[in-house]
């Protein structure tokens, strides 16, 4: 009896000896992730920059695809292009886009900057008289000559070349972004393979048919965008062509382009027709002027929101707060794809959250 008792507390003093040790010994588990986790939040703060353009690439990638496939379909010479090659011909499709405008737009507008600079002197002495019939515009009319237009134009230079500097910068991001599209374009498709063979069995199958659905609504974002350039290059050919702007079907066209820019692209159109305006009279400045807080309050309040409802599928108010919290985050890109992160987010609580009464893709995969 003494030995089975010295045994019994023999067994509990280890027990409670082992107790102290495992404690001890998660500790140093948890401290050891969390220190993990801290040096990767520190990582991805360091390189923010680059995951930003990788993120946004692959958006870009998920929603340019349809096009790339688009032009794999054509039939050229009993041969089909490759994706490598349609990615190359829809590059070269843009590229040849762009320098059709800047040809067909940069000659008269070479023509009457020429004009407008031999003109000067009278320019000046027009607006002089302008000036001075507005309230206080006798203290302005004084300043307008051409010592302090070519002071202003120096300045201007100044600027520009600090803002050029910053520009190199921007299209070397830029060139960086289109080269990872590519590249998720041409092998997005075993990426997305690999990524998911990650995830257990029971699970990838209802993964990627979410991942897949989330991408089709991604990709109609797109449409809809174009719709929203669209009626915007329309409006402005219209209105500028009634007010009698020069080379209006110019921009009419950049103001179309510039519109897939949210927030920065409307301000550069407004700057580049208004100055073309101002240039002319007072009254067509004041036109473009009124044209575009109009047309701004229309598109932010009515056409945004109910275009991207029915293509996307997503809330005006959901829309919204995706535009501002986008470029809070993350800038003029994070603006770009906000629309399109929202879609793919509410598919995914659409599928893993919320509960809805029409079946799921879960369901479906269960019937099959």
């Amino acid at each position: 009896m003494r030995l089975i008792h010295y045994t019994e507390n023999s067994g509990r003093r280890r027990a409670f000896a082992s107790k102290p040790a495992m404690k001890s010994g998660s500790a140093a588990k948890l401290l050891a992730i969390g220190l993990f986790l801290a040096l990767l939040l520190y990582i991805a703060y360091v390189v923010r920059t680059a995951l930003l353009l990788i993120f946004v690439s692959i958006t870009f990638a998920i929603i340019f695809s349809p096009w790339v496939k688009w032009i794999q379909g054509w039939h050229i010479r009993h041969l089909y292009p490759g994706r490598g090659a349609a990615i190359l011909i829809l590059l070269g499709i843009v590229l040849i886009a762009i320098a059709l405008y800047l040809a067909f737009a940069a000659q008269p507008i070479a023509a009457n900057a020429e004009q407008m600079t031999n003109d000067l002197p009278q320019n000046l002495q027009s607006l002089q008289q302008r000036v001075a019939r507005l309230p206080f515009g006798h203290a302005v009319a004084p300043r307008l000559n051409e010592n302090r237009i070519r002071e202003w134009v120096q300045k201007g230079i100044q600027q520009a070349f600090k803002l050029f500097q910053s520009l190199v910068s921007g299209v070397a991001a830029l060139l960086t972004l289109i080269l990872l599209t590519s590249y998720f374009m041409l092998d997005g498709e075993r990426a997305f393979s690999w990524a998911t063979s990650m995830v257990p069995g029971t699970a990838r199958s209802r993964l990627k048919k979410t991942l897949e659905r989330s991408a089709q609504r991604m990709q109609r974002w797109l449409y809809g965008q174009l719709i929203l350039m669209l009626i915007l290059g329309s409006s402005s050919a219209v209105v500028f062509g009634l007010l009698g702007l020069r080379y209006f079907y110019a921009l009419a066209v950049f103001a179309a382009l510039a519109n897939f820019v949210p927030i920065l692209g409307p301000i550069a159109t407004v700057v580049v027709a208004g100055t073309i305006a101002g240039l002319d009279s007072w009254t067509k400045l004041l036109g473009v002027i009124i044209f575009y807080a109009v047309y701004q309050q229309v598109e932010n309040a009515y056409l945004t929101p109910r275009i991207m409802r029915a293509e996307v599928d997503l809330p005006g108010v959901a829309v919204i707060v995706a535009l501002t919290i986008g470029a809070e985050l993350a800038g003029l890109l994070g603006a770009i794809v906000a629309v399109p992160i929202a879609a793919l987010i509410a598919t995914m609580l659409d599928e893993y959250v919320v509960q809805n009464s029409s079946p799921s893709v879960a369901e479906s995969i269960r019937a099959a």
